[in-house]
Order: C-alpha cells, then sequence, then structure tokens
C-alpha cells in the first residue's frame, strides 16, 4: 500500500495557497478597477485629484 498522507498534506498546502492567492487577486482587482473609476470621473470633470478630509480637518488630495 503506498502511503496517502504526503500526498494528502501537499494538495491541501496547495488548495490552501491557491484560495489564497485568488482572494488577493480579487481585492487587487477590486482596488485597481476603483482607482480606474475615480481617474475617469476625475477626466471627465476636469480635477486634479479627489480630496478626502483627514482627522484634522484639512482636506488633502487622497493617494491610492
Amino acid at each position: 500500500m503506498v502511503d496517502v498522507m504526503p500526498q494528502l498534506f501537499f494538495f491541501g498546502l496547495l488548495g490552501a495557497a491557491a484560495y489564497l492567492g485568488f482572494s488577493k487577486l480579487k481585492e487587487e482587482a477590486v482596488r485597481v478597477s476603483e482607482r480606474n473609476r475615480r481617474s475617469a470621473e476625475e477626466v471627465k470633470t476636469g480635477a486634479h485629484g479627489t480630496l478626502v478630509r483627514g482627522a484634522d480637518g484639512v482636506y488633502r488630495v487622497q493617494r491610492d
């Protein structure tokens, strides 16, 4: 009989790595699409950046 435990462990690690990689890929895709949407909106309105209000009440250009 062939011992199945090493293969099971290897494929478990492979599946976990694939799952984590895919979830990071989805997060990055959402971040990039949001940045592209904001950029297209800025081009449409002629703005030079998106302002966000900081904790001290001062508006600053949003950084990605």
